[in-house]
């Protein structure tokens, strides 16, 4: 170690193992190829949902489609890619619905099929662009979850304060589904 060595920054070394990169690893950089596609991660939000419960959701962008893979873990990884939809395409009464009842319908029908409401999830959403530990970089959030017949297909609600509302679709699908992963070449040794 020469003398001026001490003062060069060190690397950070990747919080994953570089021989076996998974779903997990995923971070704003990543490519994997996915649906015969290349993507690139373009950036990472994460939620709370309380009881030390996490999830993360990353902005995939192939360069002519955009989607999100939402990635949740409790005993087991579960994994969903959706698209952002208008919250009028659902039903063009739903806002309205959700603040006269204070919460959605049972039921929605999207697309022909019939979606049912299956969970509602109060909690909190950060960008993870710049994670700290201070409380404004959260916003409260309430997510709905319905599901077809076969519980592979699924729409989500969101209400972000009194009355902005986003809307997804999408389908649940497995880790085998993603390939190729790779990360940024900023973190490339």
């Amino acid at each position: 170690m020469g003398v001026f060595d001490f003062f060069k920054k060190k690397k950070k070394e990747p919080e994953y193992d570089p021989s076996n990169i998974t779903i997990r690893d995923l971070r704003k950089g990543f490519v994997l190829d996915y649906d015969l596609k290349t993507w690139e991660v373009k950036a990472e939000f994460e939620y709370d949902w309380g009881n030390n419960f996490f999830s993360r959701e990353f902005k995939l962008d192939s360069g002519d489609e955009v989607v999100y893979l939402h990635l949740s873990e409790d005993d087991e990884i579960y994994l969903t890619i959706s698209k952002k939809i208008k919250i009028r395409n659902l039903d063009e009464d739903l806002p309205e619905y959700i603040a006269q009842h204070e919460q959605p319908p049972k039921k929605l029908i999207f697309e022909g099929k019939t979606y049912f409401l299956d969970k509602e999830s109060p909690g909190y959403f950060r960008d993870f662009e710049n994670p700290g530990d201070k409380d404004e970089d959260w916003c409260e959030m309430i997510s709905w979850e319905y599901y077809d017949s076969t519980e592979k297909l699924v729409l989500s609600v969101e209400q972000w304060g009194e009355r902005e509302f986003e809307a997804s679709y999408g389908k649940v699908v497995g880790e085998f589904s993603f390939s190729n992963i790779l990360p940024s070449s900023s973190e490339i040794v």
